[in-house]
């Protein structure tokens, strides 16, 4: 055959044949490239919130085997304020209230993963307003005052609880991170949205 001459029709379909698996090969090989890249990028991503943002701060109280029934009784409850025991069937819509609500209906929003910051009705407007930027737009998060609080502010998940100087310590952003919709729920998943109470 001469150099003009084409090569014959069957040796023209094996190099194409060849050509279209060697495509498929590179692009087989750079999908899994992409698979493990996406594997080891959300391995570092969890190994760095374990670490960092999903540690809680120190000094953390815990409670433990506390009852999860329903009662449309008021319940006496143990902490001030609460971390879980028997509580309303109706959960309180979570963000943040300016008067008090009712222990039993937080306590139900705790078993659904809230984190719930109760606050001195005395405290600085300034820390109050803090809170209110913590909580707003959150989900699972809840903010009240509370009358006869043990400490300025008290971070509250369901069995956790940790007791703060104002809301402008860092521990309260850590136990946020820590707790809200964490280990410690009892109900994950469930709402926090669609019980009672109107936040503002």
């Amino acid at each position: 055959m001469t150099e003009n001459q084409n090569p014959p029709a069957s040796r023209r379909v094996s190099r194409r044949i060849g050509d279209n698996r060697g495509r498929r090969t590179s692009i087989i090989v750079a999908l899994i490239a992409v698979a493990l890249v996406g594997v080891f990028v959300a391995v570092v991503i969890a190994d760095r919130g374990q670490q960092g943002g999903n540690t809680p701060p120190e000094g953390v109280e815990t409670f433990e085997n506390l009852s999860r029934d329903h009662t449309p009784e008021t319940v006496s409850y143990e902490q001030t304020p609460p971390v879980g025991g028997e509580h309303a069937p109706q959960w309180q819509n979570a963000g943040f209230y300016s008067e008090p609500i009712r222990n039993e209906t937080g306590v139900h929003t705790m078993e659904h993963g809230a984190v719930w910051i109760t606050y001195r009705p005395d405290l600085p407007e300034e820390q109050v307003e803090q809170i209110r930027e913590l909580v707003n737009g959150q989900t699972c998060m809840l903010a009240s005052p509370y009358p006869d609080l043990p400490a300025p502010v008290v971070a509250s998940a369901w069995e956790r609880q940790s007791s703060l100087e104002g809301a402008d310590d860092p521990d309260l952003e850590r136990f946020v991170s820590a707790f809200r919709q964490g280990p410690q729920t009892p109900e994950p998943g469930a709402a926090c949205t669609g019980g009672v109470g109107e936040a503002q």
